[in-house]
């Protein structure tokens, strides 16, 4: 599990399961001679996306950033689509951690997208209940109200079954909501209508998890949008605001999708100055 550290904050990133999906879709428009220079893809065309929760500790809360591809939640079919490797082993990363899913305050929603949400419940004999009992689940409202009634286009990621075991655990945010000193989650819409990012500052440190806005360090590009994306022209616009927010701030990004990188902060000029690998962990020194 690699970890970031400054002062009372740490960030740990958990297993949450391995997909494969058609590069040509994660990339849309940039031909594939561009996007294969900078993010590796198998003989079937399809790169590796990791689905991986980012545990937010501070001050005595755990705070978990999306839940991963859960347990059991998948069809033979889909899993052979999906390019599916592994599943989660977030219960077992926090129990490593001295944790349980019983001591997660608050999930952080940044949509709610199957690669995103199906850990958000889990199996017990024939029934789905909430994976995280006692937390808060922070969802944007416009997200919340479209997984309901989904679309013909978004109704083969917004699965009932991630949303129904949930329903009395959920919190709604319009804008922009504060959910602990210095941990935000903003509405950007883009990806899909209710699409978020979250904004953690802490101890003279600023990170910026853009989410699928920015799913990949290969996406730095404001152009480089998804296929996935329902409102492209607003994932450009989002991404070109929040990415100049962060550099001119020398924030770090996170990934929970990367295959390379769980954070990295880049220059004005395009260039990783700072990063931090997978199976690699950093303590900063506080500012």
């Amino acid at each position: 599990m690699e970890q970031i550290t400054v002062g009372d904050l740490t960030l740990t990133w958990l297993n949450g399961g391995v997909i494969h999906m058609d590069g040509g879709a994660v990339f849309g428009v940039v031909p594939k001679p561009l996007w294969s220079k900078k993010y590796l893809c198998n003989e079937k065309n399809q790169i590796e996306l990791c689905t991986d929760p980012i545990l937010i500790q501070v001050e005595g809360k755990n705070i978990l950033l999306e839940t991963g591809i859960g347990n059991n939640k998948f069809s033979d079919k889909q899993i052979r689509n999906y390019g599916i490797t592994s599943e989660s082993k977030l219960s077992s990363d926090l129990n490593r951690l001295g944790l349980s899913t019983s001591d997660i305050d608050y999930v952080l929603m940044t949509h709610m997208h199957f690669d995103h949400a199906c850990g958000i419940a889990k199996w017990e004999g024939d029934n789905l209940v909430p994976t995280f009992e006692h937390a808060t689940i922070i969802v944007n409202e416009i997200e919340w109200e479209e997984l309901k009634k989904p679309n013909f286009r978004s109704r083969n990621t917004y699965w009932e079954e991630n949303w129904s075991p949930i329903l009395d655990k959920v919190q709604t945010f319009n804008g922009m909501l504060e959910v602990f000193p210095g941990i935000e989650i903003h509405h950007t819409g883009g990806h899909s209508d209710g699409h978020s990012i979250v904004l953690i500052k802490r101890n003279g440190e600023c990170f910026i998890h853009m989410a699928d806005l920015m799913p990949t360090h290969a996406h730095s590009n404001p152009l480089w949008v998804s296929a996935y994306d329902d409102y492209p022209m607003i994932s450009i616009a989002e991404k070109q605001k929040w990415l100049e927010k962060g550099l001119d701030e020398g924030s770090w990004f996170i990934f929970y999708h990367d295959n390379k990188y769980r954070a990295l902060k880049w220059n004005k000029e395009g260039e990783i100055i700072s990063e931090v690998l997978r199976n690699q962990s950093i303590k900063i020194k506080e500012t």
